[in-house]
């Protein structure tokens, strides 16, 4: 028996046989048409009154303090949104944990496991998606947070909140609690009206904290052998520390360019060859993500158990992360991984 938002659910019918989505008991099959516009009104953002602001990182040593926020939606802005467009009865979804092995944190060398938790969220006429969430162990809220990231990557699959992930950061001033002392007016295309209206949010890079637009326009910078230097390739670098992670992000400077800091590269082409890697670890740690969903956290294991890793956040180059996705998807099967074709 598997737990399905608190109730029981007998065990799946086994894979050999295939079992189509349908509507749960007393739901009316979907048309196609109708289809296109939920998921349509799935993809619309959350209305700004939802929105919170989360600070992911702050400036040392200078006054006054300054963070780096994103938004971000509680969990019961998603369920809101389904109830809204399905009924509670038109929607479930299953939640499965797991604890990984004691490993060393890098930020702090601290031994510790990782909280995972898998949801597979199931909107009926629509199917299914999973995605899995983790959190450290000795994080007291573990479970709440690993389920939570999880039931809203499964989400995303969908639409619901995907617009969330064009955000790389706004820098503000913070009070003296480390909290935003005023948060960003949301641009037009993160609103419900402006989606409406056809506004669609374009890839951009937030400036660092004291980052003042280049005279030039943004053109770059020039060194003392007169090669450009691109202040926005720069920032496209700086920018992905988050995305691919610390030892992926210090791996690849260190591969690529033979530098610590992404500032002591003195050559556009190199700056280019950086981004260029760093934009295809974000891709293969998608696609490592994906696999992982769904062969399961046991087959995972056994992937990184032969090169001595116990996490993605382990890996520290293009070579060994190829090695793992490699592995991943030869254990799923095409089916599998069509499915799994909703993270770019």
């Amino acid at each position: 028996m598997s737990p399905v938002n608190g109730h029981a659910q007998k065990d799946p019918t086994p894979a050999s046989i295939p079992v189509p989505v349908m509507p749960a008991p007393g739901v009316v099959p979907i048309p196609a048409e109708r289809v296109k516009e939920l998921v349509t009104a799935l993809e619309v953002p959350f209305d700004p009154s939802q929105i919170e602001w989360w600070v992911m990182n702050t400036t040392k040593g200078q006054q006054p303090a300054r963070g780096q926020v994103v938004p971000y939606a509680d969990q019961r802005a998603y369920t809101d949104r389904l109830n809204a467009l399905f009924t509670p009865a038109g929607w479930t979804r299953k939640y499965v944990i797991h604890t990984s092995a004691n490993f060393e944190r890098s930020g702090d060398q601290k031994v510790v496991a990782k909280v995972l938790i898998t949801c597979e969220l199931t909107i009926f006429g629509l199917g299914s998606h999973s995605a899995t969430g983790e959190e450290w162990a000795d994080d007291q809220n573990a479970g709440t947070s690993a389920e939570a990231q999880a039931f809203k990557r499964a989400a995303s699959c969908f639409g619901l909140g995907r617009y969330l992930y064009y955000f790389t950061g706004t820098w503000v001033d913070l009070d003296e609690r480390k909290r935003p002392k005023a948060v960003p007016q949301l641009a037009g295309w993160a609103t419900p009206a402006g989606w409406r209206e056809g506004l669609r949010p374009r890839c951009v890079v937030e400036p660092t904290p004291n980052q003042a637009p280049a005279a030039n326009g943004g053109a770059g910078r020039h060194n003392g052998n007169g090669s450009a230097v691109d202040g926005e390739v720069l920032r496209g670098i700086e920018g992905m520390e988050r995305t691919v992670g610390k030892r992926m992000y210090r791996g690849v400077l260190k591969s690529v360019a033979k530098v610590w800091n992404p500032k002591d590269i003195q050559e556009k082409a190199i700056q280019e060859k950086v981004l260029a890697h760093l934009q295809a670890a974000e891709r293969g740690l998608r696609r490592a993500d994906a696999a992982r969903d769904r062969v399961g956290l046991a087959a995972f294991a056994r992937v990184l158990g032969p090169l001595r890793l116990n996490s993605l956040d382990q890996v520290d180059n293009l070579k060994t992360l190829q090695e793992i996705v490699s592995a991943l998807e030869d254990k799923a099967s095409p089916a599998e991984l069509s499915s799994a074709n909703c993270i770019e």
